[in-house]
């Protein structure tokens, strides 16, 4: 065997070991949701003596599932949509025309990446224009947090496409709206999905911003509805892992269908700028 062929051997072992540590605890989580309440609540690796599926079922209504599943997508859906129409147009402007001023306002965007949300001012703000408690107020805040990060995505991508085809485009008669809508914003395909899926992932993940915008239960999304049912269940681990798989499964499959995009987007937005 060969030296190369050894250490290609070495690394894909290191690879595997490397791998349990996140295969571990996902099997732990599958394996005790499937168990009973004193079955799950021992931890350990064991299959159980009966799978309980219906765990499943008794989460999902006990948790109100359903109805907080829909918030959350009502929110990361429509937010992502409104960041990345927002930020696309924006960055086409700041990068076709970079005069001082465009390149002092990309420099604001981007310290949006590092500035921390301050609640009360925000909580001021959206009570001043009577958006508090409300779906809209909420996926404002969510579309703005995530405007930073999409302006760096675009930016970076949007050097990459010829200034030719706008000159083109131009004479041929297509104003700034055609330019962009019909032209440019097609060949974004890769930094739109990427900037679509990690700002959903964001404003779904987000347990603290919706903890403090709505003091309403059937508007809280599913992030937060793990923590109240685990107030309630919170010696029902069999329900707690459930409920848990449940939430991130959404999460999962979106990541797992978008993965080729974020990884060409994310490098594309890297290497131009």
């Amino acid at each position: 065997m060969t030296r190369n062929a050894v250490f290609l051997n070495v690394k894909e072992i290191l690879t595997w070991l490397l791998s349990l540590s996140v295969l571990i605890p996902v099997y732990l989580l599958i394996i005790n949701s499937l168990k009973t309440s004193s079955e799950a609540n021992t931890m350990n690796f064991k299959f159980p003596h009966i799978f309980q599926w219906s765990n499943y079922a008794e989460a999902i209504e006990k948790g109100n599932l359903v109805h907080s599943f829909f918030n959350s997508l009502l929110m990361s859906t429509v937010s992502a949509a409104i960041s990345i129409l927002v930020t696309s147009m924006a960055a086409f402007i700041l990068v076709r025309n970079k005069d001082k001023w465009n390149k002092f306002i990309y420099n604001y965007f981007f310290l949006g990446l590092v500035a921390p949300l301050n609640y009360v001012s925000t909580i001021k703000v959206l009570q001043t224009v009577h958006l508090q408690n409300t779906f809209t107020g909420i996926i404002l805040i969510f579309a703005t947090l995530g405007i930073p990060f999409a302006v760096f995505l675009y930016y970076g991508f949007i050097g990459s496409v010829p200034r030719e085809l706008d000159e083109a485009a131009i004479i041929d008669g297509c104003g700034l709206g055609r330019l962009f809508f019909n032209v440019v914003f097609p060949l974004l395909k890769p930094v739109t999905i990427t900037g679509f899926i990690l700002n959903f992932l964001g404003a779904w993940n987000d347990f603290v911003t919706p903890l403090y915008l709505l003091n309403r239960q059937e508007k809280l999304g599913m992030i937060n509805s793990i923590y109240n049912f685990f107030g309630v269940h919170f010696n029902d681990w069999n329900m707690i892992f459930t409920i848990i798989i449940l939430t991130v499964l959404p999460v999962l499959i979106l990541y797992i269908v978008g993965q080729r995009y974020i990884i060409s987007g994310m490098t594309s937005g890297s290497v131009k700028g």
